[in-house]
């Protein structure tokens, strides 16, 4: 795939690289050291990283009561009553930390995704949850974006 981003010309690595941020469970800790390895602007990658990430919270945001019917449904069906471990790490998280400490930490953890779902499951305002992971987001993207970009220098990878 690298090579790929670093044969092609124009937007479409981007496009690739936001359509991988926007994925579930494709974090900025992912995709943005991949763009930066394959010699894409830091700059360009950390905001197209956020975008993509960002997009996929918005949407959970919004959708929120239609997907978490949908995940109940397909939850029953396939007969799985209790939660994982990726949401049982994120709910002590809540306990300890509440909405802020679960926005900061999930990158880490178990991702923006889940962490956002839990936060609104668990009564939430839709506003500070896409509010907290948003800050969330930003603080991760640009120590990811940071930390690659020295790293890999450092490494001479880049």
């Amino acid at each position: 795939m690298i090579e790929w981003i670093q044969q092609s010309d124009g937007i479409w690595p981007y496009i690739v690289l936001f359509l991988l941020a926007a994925a579930p469970w494709l974090d900025v800790f992912l995709v943005v050291p991949l763009g930066i390895v394959a010699g894409l602007s830091p700059v360009a990658v950390a905001i197209i990283g956020f975008a993509g990430n960002f997009l996929l919270v918005l949407l959970l945001g919004i959708f929120f009561k239609q997907f978490s019917k949908w995940n109940t449904n397909r939850r029953l069906k396939k007969g799985i009553t209790t939660s994982s471990k990726k949401e049982t790490r994120a709910r002590r998280i809540w306990d300890r930390y509440g909405l802020p400490g679960l926005a900061l930490l999930a990158p880490l953890i178990v991702g923006t995704d889940i962490a956002a779902l839990l936060a609104l499951s668990l009564g939430s305002s839709r506003k500070r949850v896409i509010q907290w992971m948003a800050v969330s987001l930003a603080v991760w993207t640009i120590v990811m974006a940071l930390g690659s970009v020295y790293g890999f220098s450092y490494m001479k990878i880049i």
